[in-house]
């Protein structure tokens, strides 16, 4: 192919960029003020940060998605490359869509062979230009990434006052780091003016597409939530992706828990010698009754079971926020999947079933820790906020966190010395509402009533030991009327019928015009009139289904979709699934394991529903879920 034949790709605040580095090479701070500088244009980004779970010196990746009409998940495809890892460069090359643009470090000329006809080239010698301007080779590194920076920002179209502004905020206490960096940025625009084209067929335009929402990772907002809604104590052992969560709530913490008047802390946070001490320390904390949080990832989930199940047994309150990645065992560390559902929703040997909660980005990751907290104590039982990497590493546009002043912490059914001293019957493990919950006591609530021997073994309704069968299956019917309890408690899932509500605002994405449907109606108000088809997912996946529904509808393929929130599931989404001819279950492990555990609760006929997986790590895509509805409907 003739490459002045090409036709370059173009579009305004609609692209992807991707940044193939070095791992340790200081690329991660440059790419991010890339990022941040379209943000502060007032166009919407989605970046990912792909980096290896090995030693400095392997390839990192950074994508930014650029979207003025709002998607926040991976579109597929890239439209500008920055190579800047000689060792991945066949692959970054081959990535790119035809007619995307190849920016490159051109200090050495490229082996015959090495570019392709349907692309434009776009080199700039940076090693060059930082080993005639800097003597020290940290600097030379550093600020390549710099110039990079500034030579994007001149063929996109980045404002400089905002890149200036950036780096002022970021700088402002180090003068030295600040006038070396507006230098960088400014050569590096300065050339690219004066060497390359005057703007590529991709560009930026100020626009107002923000609006309030807040730019953060889910781990710092689930950290945030869990210091709103009342931890104190967080046991936890370092695992990759969720270690930045409890360094997030230590940070917190130190800004919202020390007393002002003696500067003591208010808060425990202890870093375990693995995670089965660390779930230990939290069971312990929970009984005493201080509210208690781990967080962790597969592994650890596995190495916590034994634990686990004795919280879920003998009914103590403990709150596990598993970020998780790709397994089984060490797995992808530093890759994201859907992949510890079952195994949250199970966890420990017998018959156990877990709260699980859901969120879709870090809104809802402040939001439902907190809720955890709630419910763990509510319900007396083991709590899951099933994150991922995707979300809880990542940084994501999403709504401010709303806290209502007048909340209360939900405590649940605690009797306090009062209720004793005044006579009130205590049978830790009785059954006296109907809604399977017993009432507990703290420890020293009072000198002599309220005590009982907390135990892992089968027992009655007083907490004495018992083997005796009647015994043993009173306690596990209470317990699976606990869990059915818990159904009207969760977080309900988020009905989305194809017909769009009327009046929904200029690029909402589906499930912003959209309310819980913890109360869906039954049959056929939860299918619209002109579709059949239907479409379950949860998590991370939200971002790219949206997407990916707009897209289908768009080409005259209607879908309803359900957005699952929390297991228990409430009958609303058996109903749903009934409701449609097929229903096409939308998630990131090999196993489908969503759609296990809706068959497995509902005893619905497999057969309805349609397996769409996506487990390579990376985070599912829109053009994926498109191809693979659009290849099974087409049949």
């Amino acid at each position: 192919m003739n490459r002045a034949a090409v036709m370059p790709i173009a579009a305004v605040n609609d692209f992807v960029v991707k940044f193939a580095n070095v791992n340790g090479s200081g690329s991660a701070s440059a790419n991010e003020l890339f990022a941040k500088a379209i943000l502060r244009m007032g166009v919407p980004v989605s970046p990912r940060n792909i980096f290896p779970s090995n030693i400095q010196g392997l390839p990192t990746w950074y994508e930014v998605r650029v979207s003025e009409a709002g998607w926040l998940g991976r579109r597929g495809g890239i439209d500008l490359m920055v190579a800047m890892n000689p060792q991945t460069w066949d692959a970054d090359v081959a990535e790119l869509s035809p007619g995307g643009y190849l920016f490159h470090d051109s200090t050495r000329p490229l082996p015959p062979g090495r570019l392709r006809d349907d692309i434009v080239p776009l080199g700039m010698p940076l090693t060059a230009i930082c080993n005639a301007h800097y003597a020290d080779p940290r600097q030379r590194q550093l600020f390549k990434n710099i110039l990079y920076v500034g030579a994007l920002a001149q063929l996109l179209g980045i404002d400089a006052d905002v890149l200036d502004a950036l780096v002022a905020e970021q700088y402002r206490s180090k003068a030295t780091l600040l006038d070396a960096n507006r230098e960088a940025l400014r050569m590096g625009r300065d050339w690219a003016a004066a060497n390359l084209p005057p703007a590529l067929g991709l560009q930026l335009r100020r626009a107002d597409a923000v609006g309030e929402r807040i730019f953060v990772d889910g781990n710092t907002a689930a950290a945030l939530g869990c210091v709103y809604g009342g931890a104190t104590v967080c046991a936890w052992y370092p695992i990759t992706p969720s270690s930045s969560l409890a360094e997030a709530f230590e940070k917190y913490c130190l800004k919202f828990r020390v007393d002002p008047e003696t500067k003591q802390n208010r808060f425990a946070i202890l870093q375990a010698e693995d995670e089965i001490a660390s779930i230990g320390m939290v069971v312990g904390a929970g009984w005493n009754g201080a509210r208690a949080f781990t967080t962790t990832s597969g592994p650890g989930i596995s190495l916590m079971s034994e634990f686990i199940g004795l919280a879920y047994f003998a009914e103590i309150p403990v709150t596990i926020i598993d970020v998780q990645r790709g397994g089984p065992s060490t797995g992808m560390p530093t890759r994201t999947q859907q992949s510890d559902l079952l195994a949250a929703a199970y966890a420990s040997h017998g018959d156990t079933k877990h709260i699980v909660l859901l969120p879709q980005d870090p809104n809802e990751c402040f939001e439902f820790a907190a809720a955890a907290l709630d419910l763990a104590d509510r319900l007396q039982t083991v709590v899951f906020v099933l994150s991922d990497l995707d979300i809880g590493m990542n940084q994501r546009l999403c709504a401010p966190f709303a806290w209502d002043p007048a909340r209360r912490h939900d405590r649940g059914k605690l009797l306090s010395h009062a209720d004793l001293e005044a006579g009130r019957e205590f049978a830790r493990y009785k059954d006296v509402d109907g809604d399977g919950i017993p009432y507990r006591t703290l420890p020293g609530t009072h000198p002599e009533r309220g005590a009982y021997f907390t135990r892992g073994t089968s027992r009655d309704p007083k907490a004495r030991y018992s083997e005796r069968g009647p015994d043993y299956v009173y306690n596990m019917q209470r317990l699976l009327q606990k869990f059915d309890t818990a159904r009207d408690l969760v977080p309900a899932p988020i009905l989305r019928l194809s017909a769009p509500p009327v009046g929904a605002p200029s690029g909402a994405t589906p499930s912003d015009a959209e309310a819980p449907a913890g109360a869906m109606p039954p049959p056929p108000s939860n299918a619209s009139a002109n579709t059949r088809l239907g479409a379950i997912h949860y998590g991370s996946t939200t971002p790219a289904m949206d997407e990916a529904v707009a897209i289908l509808e768009s080409s005259g393929l209607p879908l309803d979709t359900l957005r699952i929130r929390a297991f228990p599931f409430p009958d609303s989404v058996r109903d749903f699934v009934l409701a449609h001819e097929r229903v096409f279950v939308i998630e990131q492990n090999r196993d489908a394991q969503l759609r296990s555990l809706l068959i497995n609760e509902f005893d619905l006929d497999p057969a309805r529903l349609e397996r769409v997986l996506h487990y390579d790590g990376t985070p599912i895509t829109a053009r994926f879920i498109v191809g693979a509805i659009r290849e099974r409907t087409a049949s």
